[in-house]
């Protein structure tokens, strides 16, 4: 592997920008058993919450064209977990170690942040999509205000670079990115999954328990490749870009829209080492193309 791949995102080097994404490696132990996921730039962990969660009952992935939805209602091992059980393994990896964090107060997200700050990892990945118990359970990342006061609270305490995960559902998504890098963000991280709704017919309700699901996969690559080209634009520091990446190409288009790292979610799922093929042909595609380095073509569109 050349240097070609090498990216700087907020100050942390990566081999190559690909990262496995947040709810779909879970800490990388049953990928590693397929494939050597040290090949990989990264891994962002699953979702932590400050508690442990069982998740949601019922259906949790149901497929749907050219997608999956996902209710899986972040089933986690909770962050003091997630610190005695797996974060010495992931460090041992040569790969950049993001670590996820989510809350329904703002509360929550002080005291896990707290408890990383003690621990050695990389980035910290702020999932805002969460719903704000406080605010009756509209998503601290939906709206700009709700998403301003989270990040500035928690860029006060939080020792680590600072990522914040953006949701496609916000009210407005460029206007929030802009408040999280006045608020200190050191990098944005989009697009998490979309509302949406599948029906049981027979039954004449909801697929989900919850009603709702989170819809990924290749189905809404356009529309989050437009929102990281949107948000790059609009703010100076990195983006890690995802949305139904399954290609090399898909990978080129994400960082010809702006993005310094991307994701890769959903596509794991249909085949797991999926993520070493991307990787291949960018860095083929870079060679066949004269290009040395990504920032030759990162933002161009």
């Amino acid at each position: 592997m050349s240097n070609r791949l090498k990216v700087d995102f907020a100050g942390v080097e990566f081999k190559n920008p690909v990262i496995l994404a947040s709810g779909t490696c879970g800490f990388g132990r049953e990928y590693n058993e397929i494939f050597d996921i040290e090949k990989l730039g990264g891994i962002s962990s699953k979702g932590l919450t400050l508690n442990p969660k069982p998740g949601n009952d019922g259906i949790r992935i149901w497929e749907t064209p050219s997608g999956i939805m996902n209710s899986v209602g972040l089933e986690n091992p909770g962050v003091k977990g997630f610190i005695e059980k797996d974060l010495d393994w992931v460090n041992s990896l040569d790969l950049v170690n993001v670590v996820n964090l989510g809350g329904n107060t703002i509360e929550d997200y002080l005291k896990g942040v707290e408890l990383l700050n003690d621990q050695k990892l990389d980035i910290l990945e702020l999932n805002i999509s969460c719903p704000n118990v406080k605010h009756g359970g509209m998503a601290f990342g939906t709206n700009t205000a709700l998403a301003r006061e989270v990040v500035r609270e928690i860029r006060k305490v939080c020792k680590h670079k600072l990522v914040i995960k953006l949701s496609p559902n916000a009210e407005n998504i460029v206007d929030i990115a802009k408040a999280c890098e006045e608020e200190g963000a050191d990098a944005i991280s989009l697009v998490n999954t979309f509302l949406a709704l599948a029906i049981d017919i027979n039954k004449r309700k909801p697929v989900f328990n919850n009603g709702y699901a989170g819809l990924s996969g290749p189905a809404i690559k356009p529309i989050a490749l437009r929102m990281v080209n949107q948000v790059s634009k609009a703010v100076s520091i990195p983006v890690m870009g995802m949305g139904g990446i399954t290609t090399w190409q898909d990978a080129i288009e994400f960082i010809m829209a702006g993005a310094t790292t991307i994701q890769i979610g959903t596509a794991s799922f249909m085949r797991p080492n999926i993520s070493l093929d991307i990787i291949d042909g960018m860095e083929k595609y870079m060679e066949e193309n004269n290009i040395e380095s990504l920032d030759e073509i990162r933002g161009i569109i």
